[in-house]
Parts: C-alpha cells; structure tokens; sequence
C-alpha cells in the first residue's frame, strides 16, 4: 500500500489541492501498478509562518514583494 505524503503552504484553493491529491494517487497507480483503492495520499498545509526560506518565512517574502510593489506604484 504506497504512501504519498505532500507538503504545502497554505493557501491554495481546497479543490485545487484534492485534485493534485486525486493526479498523484493517480500518477502512483499508473507507474507502480498498485491499485487505486490501497494508495493513500496525505497532505498537509503549513501556514507561511511556518514555511521558511533560508532564514526568511513564506510570510516575509511574501511582505517584502508586496511592499517593493508598492514602493514601485509610489
């Protein structure tokens, strides 16, 4: 019975993610042979906090585009 495990920032549309959950459970049976109904699929979000860059979380990053964009409207 495989196992696939996905890691995500949070914030993606939920049925965006389920379908990707639904492509790689897919993907698994079609190289592997397993049947579809033994594979699992397990994702889990990480807030942008949480999420680090080097020693930048997702959220920074993410604050720092939005104000250099802004600073570039200015």
């Amino acid at each position: 019975m495989p196992l696939i495990q996905i890691t995500l920032v949070q914030g993606r549309d939920p049925e965006a993610v389920t379908e990707c959950a639904r492509e790689v459970a897919r993907a698994v049976h079609k190289s592997l042979g397993a049947p579809l109904e033994r594979i699992r699929v397990s994702v889990t979000e990480v807030p942008g906090t949480h999420w680090l860059v080097g020693d930048k979380s997702k959220a920074e990053l993410d604050s720092a585009v939005a104000d250099a964009g802004g600073a570039a409207k200015k």
